[in-house]
């Protein structure tokens, strides 16, 4: 998925991929559900992959349920622009510092390395219009039997590194291999037990066994997804995936890395020798000469250098800046476009995360007394202009989003795990998040609520108007946030903490450079957090390494370190079902149960992405329902572009 935002790598938790600093918003239920029945309705008329009289299945792509939109043939996306013209430079920035350019590296602080675009897998990343589905990247075609007890994927033998060498299978037994053995133990643990062998059965064949008695879910795409690195660098370097570096190994994707300036800039360049340009699934895609990253200490100073066109294109997050700043010189002459653009994603579930790993946090009665300070409301109209919607939901606007009582199949399913289930699961609406009273700061009934909760589980006020347990213990919450965060988020999370203390909770907010961050979230040393979670619009077995409690103490995908018996029952339900019906039912379930354990106070979230930039840049209309697309579809118009050089707007 492509972001132009600010980005901030967070290593330890893109095995696979780049995490974006702010996680995208939600979007509305009408669209969810107009792009949802328009997948159901493309999967009536796909392009079926069916078992050959051999029983095995063989295909130029894969979609876990066998309906692919794209036929063997198809000449490109739909919703790309087979024509764009190819040049011009895409400028984004990010916020803090970096000492790495390897963004798996479990020390210091990776920079904005391109993991999409500089390497490739056997699979492409899915299209933007389609969910579930990827086509041959590295590979050309795939084979499985209909088991999926095993895959092999026939590579393509013209795929070639940036420095001119093949790409083999040999590279990709390496690179799942490197993952095992250097990667995050909760992947490797988890892909471990999943995939029992990976085998070159010669230069441009590799086949995955895969386990016997597991869900058949996120096996396929799993191996066929993940990056594929050169052994031979690796071997002649000594390098370690885990590692802090800047030296950088050739990939075999359409962008190479051409400069960096550490805590200044990284630099990319399309790579005209690139082996996959006339593939379809590139046609119309990767349309920029050069991909740049500015870095800046904070937004203040990155939201200036935008102006004076030190960069040139800008995802906002912050409300304050989007109502009110956004009247500058370059606007009012028309050379930047100030635009709001439909948001197709799924939403992320953001909040303030309690630390699970922590003995105070383990009644949910304290739980719900901490989420009653949050005041939804009058953060929304004093801080946010009134532009956000209240978060309820892990899936919030889905199809398959827990509302009221449990009814039909999901009741059953309920049902059917007998006392694994509290009774208030069964017996009462789905968790909802509190309303508050927006004209004040403080909520004086919620605050009463929370008192009277804090009292029953025996942390009460002391002399020093402090709470207490029955130890003398006081209640503390150490909330560490970023000293790049937008001003608007942090003001958000004071007033959640002086909130806090009006109940006599010793709540601290700690801004702290962006390096002591990172380090703090890969150790858990914190009470709460404002972070996110994956949503789900399908079943994965990576429900269980973001949910689950196997990986639960030491997985950085679970930040609550979340460890939930029934949780981990619902997915395999989910990750089991034979059917997209029996597996949304699960998933419903699944978010009923989430949010009656209260290990995240939800927040926010909007239903367009907020964008500016220099007027040169340019995209398919209508956009497709999954993906924005900035570094992937987007180009530059070089007649606008010239423009904004001559008139002396750009350098």
């Amino acid at each position: 998925m492509s972001y132009a935002g600010p980005i901030e790598v967070k290593a330890d938790k893109a095995q696979v991929c780049v995490v974006r600093a702010e996680p995208p918003d939600a979007f509305p239920a009408a669209r969810l559900l107009t792009a949802l029945c328009g997948l159901v309705i493309l999967a009536l008329a796909a392009w079926p992959v069916r078992a050959e009289e051999d029983g095995i299945i063989r295909s130029h792509g894969y979609s876990y349920f066998g309906d692919l939109k794209y036929p063997a043939d198809f000449e490109h996306f739909d919703y790309v622009n087979p024509d764009a013209p190819k040049g011009g430079a895409m400028v984004r920035y990010a916020l803090g510092t970096f000492d790495s350019l390897n963004p798996y590296t479990r020390k210091g602080r990776a920079g904005g390395t391109l993991i999409s675009t500089t390497y490739e897998s056997l699979l492409g990343a899915g299209p933007a219009d389609a969910y579930g589905e990827n086509y041959g990247l590295l590979a050309e075609s795939i084979e499985y039997d209909v088991g999926k007890t095993w895959v092999i994927f026939h590579m393509r033998p013209e795929a070639r590194f940036s420095d001119g060498t093949p790409v083999t299978a040999h590279d990709v037994v390496f690179s799942h291999n490197l993952f095992l053995e250097q990667g995050l133990p909760s992947y490797a643990i988890a892909v471990a037990k999943r995939v029992l062998n990976a085998e070159a059965l010669d230069d441009h064949t590799v086949k995955f066994t895969f386990a016997e008695g597991i869900s058949r879910r996120s096996l396929i795409d799993q191996v066929g997804s993940t990056p594929v690195f050169p052994r031979k660098w690796y071997e002649e370097t000594g390098a370690r995936l885990d590692e802090s570096r800047l030296a950088h190994p050739p990939g075999s994707g359409p962008y190479v890395l051409e400069s960096y300036e550490v805590n200044r800039r990284v630099v990319y360049r399309r790579n005209p020798d690139y082996w996959g340009w006339d593939l379809p699934i590139n046609r119309g895609r990767h349309n920029f000469d050069e991909i740049r990253v500015e870095y800046f200490a904070d937004d203040s100073a990155a939201f200036e250098a935008f102006k004076a066109g030190e960069y040139t294109f800008r995802d906002e997050s912050d409300p304050k800046k989007w109502a009110t700043s956004y009247n500058f010189p370059a606007v009012q002459r028309g050379d930047v476009k100030v635009v709001e653009l439909p948001n197709g994603t799924p939403p992320m579930p953001t909040g303030f995360i309690f630390n699970l790993r922590r003995d105070k946090f383990a009644d949910p009665k304290l739980r719900e007394a901490i989420a009653l300070a949050f005041n939804f409301e009058w953060t929304n109209a004093s801080l946010q202009y009134d532009l956000y919607a209240q978060r309820h939901s892990f899936v919030q606007n889905a199809p398959h989003e827990a509302k009221g009582m449990p009814e039909g199949a999901e009741r059953a399913l309920l049902e059917d795990l007998g006392d694994m289930v509290p009774p208030a699961v069964l017996e009462e609406p789905a968790v909802m998040a509190h309303e508050s009273n927006g004209e004040r700061q403080t909520d004086r009934r919620n605050l009463r609520r929370a008192m009277r909760l804090l009292d029953e589980t025996g942390w009460v006020v002391g002399d020093d108007g402090m709470r207490r347990n029955a130890e003398g213990e006081p209640l503390t919450i150490d909330f560490p946030i970023p000293s790049s965060f937008p001003s608007t988020l942090s003001a958000a999370i004071e007033v959640f903490a002086k909130n806090l203390k009006r109940m006599g909770i010793d709540a601290r907010v700690n801004s702290i450079d962006s390096a002591q961050y990172t380090l703090l979230e890969r150790d858990f040393d914190y009470d709460m957090i404002y972070d996110a979670y994956i949503p789900f619009l399908e079943a994965g077995t990576g429900l269980h390494q973001r949910y689950g409690s196997a990986e639960a103490e030491f997985s950085v995908f679970n930040p609550a370190g979340l460890a939930s018996p029934l949780v981990d029952r619902i997915i395999d339900i989910a990750l089991e079902a034979e059917t997209r019906e029996g597996s949304q039912t699960a998933l419903m379930a699944l978010d009923r149960v989430l949010r009656y354990e209260r290990f995240m106070v939800p927040t926010w979230f909007k239903d367009k992405y907020w964008v500016s930039y220099w007027d040169m840049y340019e995209h398919p209309d209508p956009l497709p329902p999954f993906d924005v697309g900035v570094m992937d579809f987007w180009w530059v118009n070089p007649e606008k572009a010239a423009a904004l050089k001559a008139s002396g707007a750009l350098r």
